[in-house]
């Protein structure tokens, strides 16, 4: 999300959830502060990204837990999906992401395009050559 010029174009609001995942990264960085492959992580982004380096020096920290994002699909157009996240009580590093769109929107029906070529693509793989 923070290198890829796709990303840019998929999310609308691209500098809005790169920061948000810069500043949860940080999070993560200060729940164990001597991890080095985390370190080693933020190096790099930082040297590879001028937005990265301003963001992760403005020391801001922040654990989004839901909210929208606005996507722009090269095929369907714009949609948004609503998230959650649900961190697993047994194992704290493992967190669950939970997207949705609100019921007969055109998010919705989008969605439903996507997933129904995802679904002919399965049933054609699982039938196996012709």
């Amino acid at each position: 999300m923070l290198l890829e010029d796709e990303a840019r174009a998929l999310f609308v609001d691209w500098d809005v959830q790169a920061r948000a995942a810069v500043e949860n990264l940080r999070l993560e960085a200060g729940n164990d502060p001597a991890d080095r492959a985390t370190a080693e992580l933020v190096a790099d982004l930082r040297a590879q990204s001028q937005d990265v380096a301003r963001w992760w020096d403005e020391h801001r920290v922040y654990q989004r837990t839901h909210g929208s994002k606005r996507l722009r699909h090269p095929v369907v157009g714009d949609l948004t999906v609503e998230y959650e996240t649900l961190t697993l009580p047994g194992d704290p590093h493992t967190t669950v992401f939970v997207y949705s769109t609100e019921a007969g929107s055109s998010s919705q029906r989008a969605l439903d395009v996507l997933a129904s070529w995802s679904l002919t693509d399965a049933r054609a793989r699982a039938a196996g050559p012709a």
